[in-house]
Formats: structure tokens, sequence, C-alpha cells
């Protein structure tokens, strides 16, 4: 038995440019996140610890805003495609590009040993058995590095596919949201590792949430904007602090991951976060100057490269040891790599996209 919510038929012509605010904001702080330079907890001070816990909790909602926004994208193509046609689309702008970014990597990785091994070092196992090293180095890209975000985003979409016929039951999102609670009591249970790659199934939930948004969204918008400014600011701000004091919470009874993004809190954190984006709407000047429709995917795929590779030729020579900085230069520091690789990226992928190569950035 489905219970399914009455549909409200959405007008042909509704403006859905508060996607590209949301896209655009979202990816920035999903670079700022991948720009850390020190281990999480490392400050012993507690006003030092608080600084860097409310930093990284400040954009953590990114990567769930992310799966939503994609899941109210799809939500059409769904409909208008079968599901091979809609797998055989998302290969040539998805997989494609994927695939080649994580060989431009591998391809780098093996330049950079080389020039080592003229310096004076050993060549390792790439010197040894080539083959055995690139394959090594492909599942570390795709299972660790965030290259592996892209794969389970299509996980997730193919897992909807294969549900498709329950796409707006209610039971369906019950039953994907309980994999979520799953993770998110795993963290503090340590049944599984608590690495991304094991929460295969942790953010289909929000996919089917984006998906479940895009069939209601007169109705959910309607409750948006009449919620007040204050309310929804201040919420945000309560489950700001709430997330933040789950991550100091966990670093003080000595549980790894305090920073997992399927946290209870950080959950909730990022759906008020996702709902204040929506009342904030569309923002013409990010959409015109920064075109996250063309970028976006762009800037994912190029910044994995710029903070893997081109980072370190600006601080390895200057020998940093950033572990013996303060949390204030140390989060300097951050912003400095966060503007460097997003800027780089950016450009980049805007250059692409003036060539006959743009399906290298999925375009």
């Amino acid at each position: 038995m489905n219970i399914v919510i009455e549909k409200t038929e959405t007008p042909q012509k509704t403006n859905f440019d508060f996607v590209d605010t949301i896209r655009c904001i979202s990816m920035m702080g999903i670079v700022l996140e991948h720009c850390g330079i020190v281990p999480p907890n490392h400050y012993n001070n507690q006003l030092d610890s608080l600084f860097e816990t409310s930093i990284i909790q400040l954009f953590k909602f990114s990567t769930i805003a992310f799966f939503l926004i994609g899941g109210f994208l799809i939500n059409h193509k769904f409909q208008e495609y079968t599901p091979f046609q809609y797998l055989r689309n998302r290969f040539k702008k998805t997989i494609k590009p994927w695939l080649f970014w994580i060989f431009m990597l591998i391809m780098l990785s093996v330049l950079d040993r080389y020039i080592a091994h003229r310096r004076g070092s050993e060549m390792g196992l790439i010197g040894s058995d080539f083959f055995l090293y690139f394959y090594e180095t492909f599942i570390r890209i795709v299972l660790i590095s965030p290259y592996w975000f892209i794969l389970n985003f299509l996980i997730c979409i193919t897992i909807l596919l294969l549900f498709k016929r329950y796409l707006y039951s209610i039971w369906l999102g019950l039953i994907l949201a309980f994999f979520s609670l799953f993770y998110s009591i795993n963290i503090y249970q340590g049944w599984i590792a608590t690495t991304h790659t094991t929460a295969i199934f942790g953010f289909v939930f929000y996919l089917w949430l984006g998906v479940y948004f895009n069939e209601f969204y007169d109705r959910i918008m309607s409750i948006v904007k009449a919620t007040s400014w204050f309310k929804i600011l201040l919420l945000a701000l309560i489950t700001f602090c709430i997330a933040v004091g789950e991550s100091t919470y966990i670093n003080s009874i000595g549980l790894t991951d305090a920073y997992n993004t399927l946290r209870i809190s950080n959950i909730i954190y990022s759906l008020v976060m996702f709902a204040l984006l929506l009342k904030v709407g569309s923002l013409p000047w990010l959409r015109k100057n920064l075109r996250p429709r063309e970028t976006t995917f762009g800037i994912y795929l190029i910044h994995v490269i710029i903070i893997d590779r081109g980072l370190p030729l600006i601080f390895q020579p200057l020998k940093l040891n950033f572990l013996e900085f303060s949390v204030w230069l140390n989060t300097g520091i951050l912003l400095f790599r966060f503007l460097t690789t997003y800027i780089v990226s950016f450009f980049l992928t805007k250059v692409i996209n003036k060539t006959k190569m743009k399906w290298m950035v999925g375009n």
C-alpha cells in the first residue's frame, strides 16, 4: 500500500533559477571542505577547537543540498526517458568526463614519481609493476578521493530507477530514510567503518527527497515563502549550534569522524539551510558571473586535481608546518587555498567550455 500526497501540478514555465544559487553555494562549500590542511580535532585549546569546528560545520550542508537539488532536477527526466536512455545520457555527460579526470590525476601522479626518480628517489611499485600501480591508484582515487561521490551519486540514481514505480511513495522514502539513520547511529556504535565509501545507501534518501520536492514544488515553496526571515534564520542558527555541539561531543568521547555528513544534527541543519537558500531564491549576479549550470560539474572534477597536484607546488617549497600554526593562521591559509582552487578550477572550466573538448566538463 502506497501513501502518496495528492499531487499539485507544477506550471510549465515555473522559474527554477534558485537551483543555480544552491548549486553554486554548495559547490563552494564542498571545495572549501576539501582544502583542509590539518587533521580534525587537532587543537588543544577549547576555544580554538570550537572555532575550527564552527568553520567546518558552516558549509557542511553542501553535500546533502547537492543530492537534494540533484533529485529535484532529475524528476522530470525520469518521466521523459526510459531507465536505459537516462543512464546512457548520464554516461556521456557524467561517467565519461569523470573517467577522463581520474585518468589525468593518475598520469600526473606518474609524472610526479618520474620527476622524483630523476632527482634520485626510488620508483617503487610504478617501476616494478606499472599496471598494478595503475590499478591500485585507480581504486584508491575512486573509493577514497572526492571522485567517489560521483560514483555514489550514480548508484543512488540507479536505485531510484529500480524503484521508479514507487518513486512518490512515502513508504519508499521512509525505507531510504532508515538507511540514512543507520549511518547516523553507526557513528556512535561503530557497526561498520564510518568512511564515506561505506555510506553507499546513506544518500539515496536525499536524492528521493529532491524528487519529491519537485513533484510538490508549489506546496513546499508556499510554506517556505510563508515562513518569516526571522524564524528561518533563527532555526538555521540553532541547528548550526546543535551540529557544532554534536561534533564537539563526538570528539570529546574519542570517536572518529566527528564531522560526518550523516550526523543527525547535520542532516537537520542541512535541510534548514536548504530551506533558507530556497528563501533566498535566485541571485542574478551569481547566475550571470559564475554561470553555475555550465561550470559546477567542471569545478568539481578539476578542483580535485588542483588540490592534489597543484597546491603542493605552492606549499611544499615553503616547508610550512601547519601543525605548529594557530587556528587563526591556518584558517587564513585554508581560505587562500580555497580561493586559489576555486578560481583556477572555475577559469579552466570556462576555457574548456569554449572548445570542442567541453565534454570534459560535462557540457
